[in-house]
């Protein structure tokens, strides 16, 4: 595997530099890897995927996606880069509610000026959705609505595949299908970020997890084979370092 993603330590300051929300962070991740973000709420997960999905900026070190230096992209090209490298799937779905489920899943690719139905139509049939293309989400439930929001990130065939507590606003069943459903697109090769506070869900599904405290991070452990056992302890860790 090569290099894909790569911050050098990064730090990011939020309130006229009274907190930290990321403190010196330097990581780099592979392309191919389903790697799981995992700490308390406050840690600085979000933040983490926010600066590698160029949403935001740190305030010092470097930010390299695909041997990009986003701090050397203006404003538009930070746009284009997005559209054309991350698939981003939030915690609360974000669908339009006066589009239908295949006119939502349309909009990344219309945004880059192609119009393809017919892969959106073959996304939601690989996520097991094709019967709901033509429904608005008032009409879905909690996964189907999630499903749409993951073939969405998809369209655009990303490098990245960003995903922010994406079973946070699904029960548990739900959960579990958004979650073997990345375990599927990792087996296909995509590469996946997901930010979790749930350490049993990370140690789970993910091959690897960097375990965030404060702003830094305190684990890196990939879990292949017998080292899956080491999932325990970085959530024993986790646990005890967030009380």
């Amino acid at each position: 595997m090569s290099e894909l993603v790569r911050l050098s330590d990064v730090t990011k300051v939020y309130q006229g530099g009274i907190t930290g929300a990321l403190n010196g962070v330097s990581v780099t991740v592979e392309k191919g890897e389903f790697t799981a973000i995992m700490g308390p709420s406050g840690s600085g997960k979000s933040t983490m995927l926010n600066l590698i999905a160029g949403l935001d900026r740190p305030t010092s070190g470097a930010v390299i996606v695909g041997g990009t230096d986003l701090a050397k992209l203006g404003e538009a090209g930070l746009a284009r880069f997005r559209r054309d490298h991350v698939g981003f799937v939030f915690q609360f779905f974000h669908l339009l509610p006066n589009l239908t489920a295949l006119e939502n899943v349309l909009i990344p690719a219309q945004l880059k000026g192609s119009e393809v139905p017919g892969r959106a139509r073959e996304l939601l049939g690989q996520l097991g959705i094709e019967e709901v293309a033509d429904r608005y989400p008032a009409r879905l439930s909690g996964g189907q609505q999630q499903r749409v929001a993951i073939a969405r990130a998809l369209i655009n065939n990303p490098t990245l595949l960003l995903a922010d507590e994406p079973t946070g606003a699904l029960d548990t069943h739900s959960g579990e299908q958004v979650m073997d459903l990345l375990v599927q697109l990792h087996g296909r090769g995509q590469t996946i970020l997901l930010v979790t506070h749930d350490a049993k869900l990370a140690t789970r599904h993910a091959a690897r997890v960097l375990s965030v405290i404060d702003g830094k991070v305190v684990d890196d452990a990939r879990l292949e084979g017998p080292e899956r056992a080491a999932s325990e302890v970085i959530r024993v860790r986790t646990e005890e370092a967030s009380r």
